[in-house]
């Protein structure tokens, strides 16, 4: 039976991709520039400082890079608030989980203080041990270090542990670090058949996950 989990949150926990799929035009327009059509694609393996720092750059912005950051996060703050919940069926795992002593944790990167917020909100702080963001880490996704900080903190095999993850750049990352990886389906994940030929597992739907029990009781 596996002993660890590491969780991403957003498309993987949440279905509340819509958020940070739209949310750099969102901030651009905000403070009345037009966002280039491409923008969204030049951001989209970032994390949230990476873009920051980019549209500072790229828009010859004044603003501060933290300021820039605090008020991207408003803007999530306000839709993780009104309209983001659990994906469906996310009990069914975590409930599983627990009830088979696996320790959890969250890898994300949404910044600390919303990822407390929303969690409190849908009612599953419990289930997680620690939280890490690649803003407090120092590097995105793109990077290992996320994971290993989070592998660190559950103190248990390499080889038993389990990461749960959406977007096809952090399956990536996870599993050549030596990872197994579950791949979670989310409707915004753009490149959905080169995740499930990289991950070593897909859970198309949290509703059904016989199999996947199967393969990690006997990991």
């Amino acid at each position: 039976m596996i002993k660890g989990a590491i969780f991403d949150m957003d498309g993987t926990l949440l279905d509340s991709m819509m958020i940070w799929d739209s949310i750099v035009e969102e901030y651009i327009e905000s403070i009345g520039f037009t966002p280039d059509p491409d923008l969204r694609v030049k951001v989209n393996n970032m994390s949230l400082l990476q873009a920051a720092e980019f549209i500072k750059e790229e828009f010859s912005l004044t603003s501060s890079v933290s300021d820039m950051i605090a008020d991207v996060n408003k803007i999530a703050e306000r839709h993780y608030i009104n309209d983001v919940a659990i994906k469906a069926g996310l009990m069914n795992l975590l409930d599983y989980l627990e009830k088979n002593n696996v320790k959890m944790c969250i890898a994300t990167a949404t910044d600390q203080y919303l990822v407390k917020k929303i969690l409190d909100k849908c009612g599953i702080s419990k289930y997680f041990s620690n939280i890490f963001t690649c803003t407090d880490v120092g590097y995105g996704k793109d990077n290992p270090y996320i994971y290993r900080k989070a592998f660190e903190s559950l103190n248990v095999p390499k080889e038993k542990t389990v990461v749960f993850e959406d977007a096809l750049y952090a399956v990536k990352t996870a599993k050549k670090d030596g990872f197994f990886v579950a791949a979670v389906y989310d409707e915004y994940e753009k490149y959905h058949k080169e995740v499930e030929e990289t991950a070593d597992f897909v859970i198309s739907d949290y509703n059904d996950l016989k199999d996947f029990f199967k393969v990690i009781e006997n990991m």
